[in-house]
């Protein structure tokens, strides 16, 4: 369920119509409801209640500080994967001791800052991770509080891109190899074992690799302990997917009774680390129509938004709904179109044979749906084109939360060397 519905024929976030939006911000913008994401939240937290459980919101999905603030108030910590992640999270007031450090490549200076900023705990994937971290830690008279994240061999059945679970994926250290690398760091000076973790891959749909995964989690857990090695905190990653196109993914209240029924009776603190199904259906991103361009073989809707701002569905071949922003008659005439952008590029496309309506025109806006999760933070300047606003609505009341860049700022971030002068 999403807070972005039709008002008088106007699509509204929640009480602002987006025509007043797109007049005061300019298009294209990003928008979010604060309703959604608490919403969001909520069901998922609850269903884990009763669990020693906490939710770390995945940056990665959508960091915007107005974002973190609002699912920070709600008790949410943070799963952070750069240094500059990790302070956004500090930043929103978000407690240390609710961030994880995940990613496959951890610098000296972004295990130096963590350790400083004493967060929770740093999630390491690699041998030579580790044994970098030992050297950083010691050297800073510190213990690093840690977890192997343990890739699991399991095929999550999703994007290729997306996937982070199989043997071929860069992530993790292979699960074959689990006990010996516990050893390994349980022998370290510099290094606290302190919980095991899993991420499998995200937009996942069905609870099957889930419960593989976990199982096989589960297992390794009992195995260590028989080992002496104490693992007492459980991080189970993120993953469980949204609907963008008719999917049916499972409920949270399946996904943590699944939990249950794999990991519970371990009696470890449980850490899970939801992104996408937090954020993705509590953004849109609206657009106004340039032209209409009818060629021989398609008609054309060419949008002041392009793939720089969102990238999925160039990336991805992602599919996002795509509907008028002013509401369509059950019986006006649709028109079949491909939905694109400006740059100089084929694969600038939003949607191919949509159903829009015939009568759009030059000037009509236009919302690109699901687009909270993956898409601001994936934006980027291509074609010198300034980086799209955010807004966040509550109520109806709204606030711009990034501003929209200037191009002249842009260009002034390029430095020329004085042989040119």
């Amino acid at each position: 369920m999403n807070h972005f519905e039709y008002i008088d024929g106007v699509l509204h976030a929640e009480g602002v119509a987006l025509p007043e939006l797109a007049e005061k911000v300019g298009t294209p913008f990003f928008c979010y409801s604060t309703a959604t994401l608490e919403r969001h939240y909520k069901v998922y937290a609850d269903a884990f209640s009763g669990l020693d459980a906490t939710v770390c919101y995945a940056i990665k999905a959508n960091s915007n500080q107005a974002v973190l603030k609002t699912l920070g108030k709600l008790g949410a910590g943070a799963d952070v994967v750069s240094v500059g992640e990790m302070r956004r999270a500090l930043r929103a007031g978000i407690a240390p001791g609710k961030v994880i450090f995940s990613g496959v490549g951890k610098a000296e200076d972004e295990m130096r800052e963590a350790l400083e900023a004493d967060i929770a705990q740093i999630n390491v994937e690699s041998i030579p991770e580790l044994i970098e971290l030992n050297r950083v830690a010691l050297d800073m008279g510190k213990k690093a509080r840690i977890a192997l994240r343990i890739n699991p061999h399991v095929d999550a059945k999703t994007h290729e891109k997306i996937a982070t679970g199989k043997a071929e994926n860069k992530f993790g250290i292979d699960w074959t190899r689990a006990i010996e690398v516990y050893r390994d760091a349980a022998a370290m000076d510099g290094i606290e074992v302190t919980g095991i973790a899993m991420h499998i891959g995200s937009q996942l749909t069905d609870l099957t690799p889930f419960r593989e995964a976990f199982t096989r989690l589960a297992s390794l857990v009992e195995q260590l302990r028989a080992e002496g090695i104490e693992i007492r905190n459980l991080d189970l990653g993120g993953g469980l997917g949204i609907a963008y196109q008719g999917e049916t993914p499972p409920l949270p209240d399946a996904y943590g009774q699944m939990v249950r029924e794999t990991v519970s009776h371990l009696g470890c603190h449980i850490t899970l680390e939801p992104g996408r199904l937090i954020a993705g259906n509590a953004g849109i991103m609206v657009s106004r129509v340039m032209y209409i361009k009818d060629g021989e073989a398609k008609r054309f809707v060419i949008l002041d938004a392009a793939m720089n701002d969102l990238i999925r569905p160039t990336l991805y071949n992602a599919y996002h709904e795509i509907i008028p922003v002013e509401e369509q008659g059950e019986n006006d005439k649709q028109a079949t179109v491909d939905i694109v952008g400006p740059i100089c590029e084929t694969g600038d496309t939003f949607g191919k044979d949509r159903k829009l309506p015939d009568n759009l025109k030059a000037g009509d806006l236009v919302a690109v749906m699901s687009a909270g999760a993956y898409g601001a933070v994936m934006s980027s300047t291509y074609n010198t084109r300034a980086l799209t606003p955010e807004v966040l609505v509550k109520g109806n009341e709204f606030a711009i939360v990034r501003p929209r860049q200037e191009i002249d700022e842009l260009i002034n971030m390029d430095q020329i060397p004085g042989w040119l002068d």
